[in-house]
């Protein structure tokens, strides 16, 4: 079973305390539970793709996910075989495609837990769409979404051991999860959401909704675009861009969803 968090020992200092030194505290040290931060290595036939760092857990879904933008995969049985294994005290995935699938292009580089573009070249969305986001006449309520995030929380155990982990999930419109993962970097837990979508069958994902519990920037869009959903929740703002790709696409983006209330910050129109 793979190790999501670990302990470490720190020296925790009260409130009370904050203005003095953490030596001069009087707390000692204690245990505290961790955030595991891990490297997955994604290989093709023997040549390594990507080294994605990432929170052990649902790797082949976190593999799938990936692939559904850098190759664009469609469905399950683009995917001939993932196979995961560690190699060299490294985890791995190693993937095979069905003939005609666009391979991913090699990276020299880490993705860190923090970027899921960083050097990659920017793509153009319009690739990555395969289907309409929802279909003629959908329509989805504003106290739907403004619930979507508490219903996320409490499947969230990784966040409350450690405060370290981010999550994301699949909703109905009706605001039923489907599916919740949890990872330290924002768009892997996007892509293990995704991938197990894509492996059950479940892409593109017309007219459900991706909830995500940090902020909105380029890649959740893109992840969004590629994966056919309907619209983005988050917990926290969005960029600039991932507003204007939102509404570019058709897309619903909700952000600073907190306390029952909203912005809407694109999809006004099918928001009820």
């Amino acid at each position: 079973m793979s190790i999501m968090t670990t302990r470490r020992s720190i020296v925790r200092v009260p409130a009370s305390a904050a203005s003095g030194s953490a030596s001069g505290s009087g707390g000692g040290t204690t245990p505290d539970d961790i955030a595991v931060e891990e490297p997955l290595v994604l290989a093709q036939h023997g040549t390594a793709l990507a080294t994605l760092m990432r929170t052990p857990g649902h790797d082949l879904e976190l593999a799938a996910g990936w692939l559904v933008v850098e190759s664009g995969v469609r469905r399950a049985d683009d995917i001939r075989t993932l196979r995961a294994c560690r190699e060299d005290a490294t985890d791995r995935v190693h993937i095979d495609l069905r003939e005609g699938v666009r391979p991913p292009r090699p990276r020299a580089f880490v993705t860190s837990a923090a970027c899921g573009v960083c050097s990659a070249d920017v793509l153009d969305l319009a690739l990555l769409r395969g289907a309409a986001p929802h279909h003629e006449g959908w329509t989805v309520a504003a106290e739907v979404l403004a619930a979507l995030p508490g219903l996320m929380r409490p499947r969230q155990p990784g966040f409350d051991r450690t405060g370290g982990l981010h999550a994301a999930a699949l909703a109905t419109p009706a605001g039923q999860l489907l599916w919740v993962r949890e990872d330290i970097g924002r768009h892997n837990a996007v892509d293990k959401v995704v991938g197990r979508a894509l492996l059950d069958g479940a892409l593109p994902a017309t007219d459900h909704l991706l909830v995500v519990s940090g902020r909105v920037s380029f890649e959740i869009v893109q992840k969004a675009v590629a994966a056919g959903v309907a619209g983005i929740v988050a917990v926290s703002a969005p960029s600039s861009l991932a507003v204007d790709l939102a509404r570019e696409h058709g897309l619903v983006l909700a952000g600073m969803v907190r306390g029952g209330g909203l912005n809407i910050y694109a999809g006004t129109d099918v928001v009820s």
